[in-house]
């Protein structure tokens, strides 16, 4: 693995706790409205785009008043609250990052969450400098699972998409890594449910001594 080049990383579970912030802003947001928000329908969100959560929700409970940019920036103002106030960092990850950075390595950031909410997530964790590319979502023409993300990102890191390692936590965004044809390491952050078994290495954390790492060949040297 010494040939790659890049390091790019999904955000939400990723390199911070804020997907338990979606769904919590989600229900409050959408029944707000009227909307009967259940956990099964809610389930079908998990890997969605905001708009498209908005989209999803107006199609099974239609309302009247806001449109869909009103209630998606509504949604996106309660998780960047939630993440203000609330402990969310998960632990370890601005040392590995930095530790990458020491080893040369290209950073990115390519999330299906908004611009708006980035700038929020990097802030909390001090690493606003560590990034080389951040892509959202929000500018392409689908989130993930497409792969477009991830080679915009590649693109703006100046490599190839054979030389970035992409670290995620969800199947959609590990199969949008391997249809861009890069390496996968699965971030479980030790949860039994999800689904990783399409990724080409798994770490359970970031509190990992530079020995561990290179045993999984991340570091050059």
């Amino acid at each position: 693995m010494t040939h790659f080049k890049a390091v790019i990383f999904d955000m939400d579970g990723v390199i911070i706790n804020s997907e338990m912030f979606w769904k919590q802003a989600e229900y409050e947001v959408f029944t707000s409205l009227g909307v009967n928000v259940t956990a099964v329908e809610s389930a079908l969100t998990k890997s969605m785009t905001t708009s498209e959560v908005t989209n999803f929700w107006y199609h099974i409970s239609p309302w009247e008043g806001k449109d869909h940019k009103d209630v998606e920036q509504m949604v996106i103002s309660r998780v960047i609250e939630l993440i203000e106030t609330e402990d969310c960092q998960i632990e370890g990850v601005k040392d590995f990052i930095e530790l990458l950075k020491e080893k040369h390595y290209k950073i990115g950031l390519a999330t299906n969450s908004p611009q708006r909410i980035i700038p929020t997530v990097l802030k909390k964790l001090g690493i606003e400098g560590l990034f080389d590319a951040v892509l959202s979502a929000e500018f392409e023409i689908k989130g993930k699972p497409d792969p477009t993300i991830y080679f915009n990102a590649a693109k703006k890191l100046n490599t190839d998409p054979a030389d970035c390692i992409v670290i995620e936590d969800s199947h959609s965004g590990m199969l949008a890594a391997k249809n861009a044809g890069m390496t996968v390491i699965a971030f479980t952050n030790e949860n039994p449910e999800a689904e990783f078994d399409i990724a080409d290495f798994k770490i359970n954390s970031f509190c990992l001594g530079q020995t561990e790492i290179k045993r999984m060949g991340l570091l050059q040297n």
